[in-house]
């Protein structure tokens, strides 16, 4: 028997795909009182899952000790009881993504990191189409590695969560991508050395023939990379012949070709360079072209809530960065801009918000929101003018009395959205609407 812990998206394409195996899998839900649950139990019941629901500590140690394997959705952190009972038992624990790993039939480029994983898996799946190359983005994402490793692909691109890495003990892409590592759900993983040591296991149980994909501008990622059993190749927005790069307003491989120029992307700010060039150097190992990659590149745009701009009005930007979850991002984000009034605030997963003031130069003031208003109030008091606001409404409104033309008004939270928000696309949604409405409201009145 296979215990499923959790029935949301994760949960029921594992149950699917064990079912279809032939296994007889068991479903824990632990919150049957969330949206869409009753659908979802439903579907798995179909299949001939048997489901339980809300379990107390015996009866969840019960079924662990009963189970041939445990698979915990993302959400399930390894502090929960029902790993700590794995453990105790010998029941071996096993993410969907590690399934799918050894399920897939073609090659895999996994790409995890603390900040842009959506942004380089859909341009890396973008350059591989471009370069007539079929393949498939999934895993966080949005869509379950496990529902792609059928798809009629030549590649899958998988973006990966350091909650899907954790419990993933034989995971060995045939690319691996690390972008970045900073502070970031220490609430989760309890630490940042237990952080770092789930992103490690996207390259940990490579081959000597597969390769690692790494970002040589930060510090830990470079360190850690040295431990990697598969082949290496950095990635770099400074000057450095060994790894792609970047020379004389061209981006380029380690060989010195060309990938394409600056003055062909849409945006060349250094996080947009370091991307392009993780991507490619991603995909180029598993059949993309140079010429593929020119393309793709000179076509992309940002996704919706990173970095993008909704709107303008005398002669303020207004710039929409909602999934900027973690400081680390908000960082990137507001020293592309010379003068910013920052939209800070939100749900804190602990992490330390006063390394925001590393940004002050770039800052006229900041408007606080969320249940982390306090925190992005005491890590810039005595820095910069701070408010704090009661809503969305209120801190656009803020926001703007406190910009100058020539200023942009960025909502770059830091901090996850549980508080206000069901998720970052909904806040960033609400920001887009109440800066529609502000600007509707002056144009009416001039």
């Amino acid at each position: 028997m296979i215990l499923v812990v959790g029935l949301a998206a994760t949960g029921r394409a594992v149950a699917r795909r064990l079912v279809r195996e032939g296994a007889t899998v068991v479903a824990v839900e632990e919150h049957p009182d969330h949206p869409g649950y009753d659908e979802a139990r439903d579907e798995v019941r179909a299949l001939g899952v048997r489901v339980v629901e809300a379990p107390d500590d015996d009866a969840l140690r019960a079924l662990v000790r009963g189970s041939a394997l445990v698979v915990p959705s993302p959400g399930v952190h390894d502090r929960h009881r029902v790993i700590a009972d794995a453990e105790e038992a010998g029941v071996p624990v096993r993410s969907e993504i590690d399934l799918a790993g050894e399920r897939a039939r073609v090659p895999v480029v996994g790409v995890t990191g603390t900040n842009g994983k959506t942004t380089v898996t859909t341009l890396a799946a973008a350059i591989l189409s471009a370069s007539g190359v079929r393949a498939t983005a999934a895993g966080n994402i949005g869509r379950p590695l496990i529902d792609a490793v059928d798809d009629d692909v030549d590649v899958l691109v998988a973006e990966l969560s350091s909650f899907q890495l954790r419990f993933a003990p034989t995971f060995a892409p045939r690319v691996a991508v690390l972008l970045n590592l900073a502070d970031d759900h220490l609430d989760w993983h309890g630490s940042r050395a237990a952080y770092e040591d789930a992103k490690a296991n996207v390259y940990r149980h490579q081959s000597a023939g597969d390769l690692l994909v790494f970002n040589a501008d930060d510090q830990r990622v470079a360190e850690l990379a040295r431990a990697t059993p598969s082949r290496a190749v950095a990635f770099t927005t400074r000057a450095r012949s060994d790894a792609f790069h970047v020379d004389g307003g061209r981006l380029v491989t380690p060989s010195g070709e060309t990938i394409t120029t600056l003055d062909a992307m849409r945006s060349d700010a250094p996080h947009d360079v370091a991307n392009a060039l993780a991507a490619t150097a991603a995909v180029l190992d598993v059949g993309a072209t140079r010429d593929g990659a020119a393309r793709a590149i000179a076509t992309f745009e940002r996704l919706h809530h990173r970095v993008e701009p909704i709107g303008q009005s005398g002669g303020v930007r207004f710039v929409d960065d909602s999934k900027a979850t973690n400081p680390h991002a908000t960082l990137t984000a507001v020293a592309a801009f010379d003068s910013v009034v920052l939209v800070a605030g939100g749900h804190n997963k602990g992490l330390d918000l006063g390394v925001l003031r590393d940004v002050v130069p770039h800052l006229r003031a900041v408007v606080a929101i969320g249940d982390a208003a306090a925190d992005v109030e005491r890590a810039f008091t005595g820095a910069v003018p701070v408010v704090v606001a009661a809503s969305m409404h209120d801190a656009v409104d803020r926001a703007a009395a406190l910009a100058q033309p020539g200023d942009t008004v960025l909502l770059s939270p830091a901090c996850a959205s549980f508080d206000w928000y069901h998720d970052y696309g909904e806040r960033g949604d609400d920001f887009a609407r109440e800066v529609a409405a502000l600007i509707a409201a002056k144009e009416q009145t001039a």
